[in-house]
């Protein structure tokens, strides 16, 4: 009566006590749990009246009618789940499984005593996310294949310890290596997500078209491990430490208590919330753009970034001026977008030359005019940012613009002194903006955490080119430090 995917199912239900059956369908999995004396009582639910009448066919046709109960339900909404040690939901979306679960008052089920299986038809990467938002871990994941199909299933339990998966672990999943048809499905999957790497490298979306070809390997070979040394060394010969300015603080502030690295995250800067999520997605490093220590400390309370990273272990690495001065580094990252909308008349120029090949931002000469709030516009959208703050004559026609990341309003007079009509960065203070008007320079103010900000997905793809099997996350708590009401 059973096709592959239902037995599999069956046969990880725990029957130690009443099994629910979600979007039950023609109610065949209740049917086999009672008829084989695995379960003594199974809830059978639907939000639709036609699959509940077919379930009610099924039912009365073993007579079984005294053993399974069918309820009219959205998800879990009206499932009672008193005694209950079983719940499966299968043949939906992994979003919709994930809402459904999620949907279920935490002080409504005893989370301990229930085994969760599940049947994604789709996104079961999102659905692994979720499960770990949730609580809970994956302590099963299964491949079946039936036909040319192949379905994932996978159980599920309340964890008291709870962590968070990283993209790569949630693409991953939890199979058996030795598995062969688990294996199958990684190979499909790799396939899969290398095409999507094509697509995006067609597009000229070289770092994300990176980050899927990454993905496409740790699928297949798993996520690996990299001695931290040769992780700092290989960054060093990017951005060389040593051309830091002489105030800066870079390198490797924070030694981690691990001489190895799987999960490594990257944030703007290195709060206190970066340093949970790291804990929470077991990242082994921090790297960040603003360095952790930067003042001298006389004490350090318990609150403090750095006493979190020593107290878990995390190491910290910080690249600050160097990666700003260096050819592929945050000012890089920004010419290399704004080529992408504009086109330039020869080829840029240093802003600031500091020598040694290094210069801080950049100037460029666009081969038609702009208004400089058409220049706004373009920087919102590549600095993905809310707001910019412009002078006064926004109507002012553009052509030869000087941008430097961060905090770089004071180098107005240096972009007046090069002929620039317009001057992008961050942190504007009030004195510069009466300049620009004076002088006539269009001055566009996009967020100090903006312009930096962009630079973490060119980190993730030199990473992931140079140890494609290391887990690179780019931080979810790296947002803009400031809300605007």
């Amino acid at each position: 009566m059973l096709d592959n995917r239902l037995k599999k199912i069956a046969e990880l239900v725990s029957g130690v006590g009443i099994a629910v059956d979600v979007g039950t369908d023609h109610a065949y999995l209740a049917a086999e749990l009672v008829g084989s004396g695995k379960c003594s009582r199974v809830i059978a639910s639907d939000v639709k009246e036609g699959p509940l009448d077919s379930a009610r066919n099924t039912v009365e046709k073993y007579g079984i009618q005294d053993k399974v109960e069918l309820v009219l339900s959205d998800g879990l909404e009206k499932v009672t789940l008193d005694g209950v040690s079983d719940v499966v939901i299968a043949g939906m979306g992994g979003e919709t499984i994930a809402d459904i679960i999620g949907a279920v008052k935490i002080d409504s089920v005893d989370k301990m005593n229930i085994r969760w299986v599940l049947q994604p038809m789709t996104k079961p990467e999102i659905l692994r996310r979720r499960l770990y938002e949730y609580n809970m871990e994956i302590t099963g994941e299964y491949v079946v294949e039936e036909g040319d199909k192949l379905y994932v299933i996978m159980t599920a339990e309340y964890c008291p310890f709870p962590r968070r998966l990283s993209e790569a672990e949630s693409v991953c999943g939890f199979f058996d290596d030795e598995d062969e048809t688990a294996n199958k499905y990684r190979a499909r999957e790799a396939e899969r997500l290398e095409k999507v790497a094509e697509n995006l490298e067609k597009a000229g979306r070289n770092s994300d078209a990176q980050h899927y070809k990454a993905l496409a390997q740790k699928v297949i070979n798993g996520i690996g491990i990299e001695q931290i040394s040769d992780v700092i060394d290989y960054l060093d010969g990017l951005y060389p430490f040593a051309a830091q300015e002489k105030w800066d603080n870079s390198g490797y502030l924070v030694e981690s208590s691990e001489q190895e690295c799987s999960r490594i995250l990257l944030s703007l800067d290195i709060t206190s919330e970066a340093v949970d999520e790291a804990d929470l997605k077991c990242a082994e490093l921090i790297i960040s753009h603003h360095p952790v220590i930067f003042e001298p400390r006389r004490s350090i309370k318990s609150s403090d970034p750095v006493y979190k990273l020593i107290a878990s272990g995390i190491g910290a690495v910080c690249m600050h001026t160097n990666l700003d001065i260096a050819a592929g580094g945050t000012n890089g990252v920004i010419l290399s977008k704004l080529s992408s909308k504009f086109q330039f008349c020869g080829d840029p120029e240093p802003f600031e030359e500091l020598g040694g090949g290094n210069s801080l931002g950049w100037i460029v000469t666009l081969k038609e005019e702009v208004t400089a709030r058409a220049l706004a516009e373009v920087c919102k959208e590549v600095f993905c940012c809310e707001y910019v703050r412009t002078s006064r004559h926004s109507n002012k026609l553009v052509s030869k613009i000087a941008f430097c990341s961060g905090s770089g309003g004071s180098m107005l007079g240096l972009a007046r002194e090069k002929g620039c009509d317009a001057l992008i960065t961050g942190d504007v203070k009030h004195d510069v903006w009466v300049d620009a008007n004076n002088y006539d320079i269009a001055l566009l103010d996009c967020g100090h955490f903006h312009t930096e900000n962009i630079v973490l997905e060119e980190l993730r793809r030199v990473l992931e080119e140079k140890f494609p099997l290391l887990d690179v996350e780019i931080a979810e708590s790296s947002t803009d430090p400031c809300e605007y009401v």
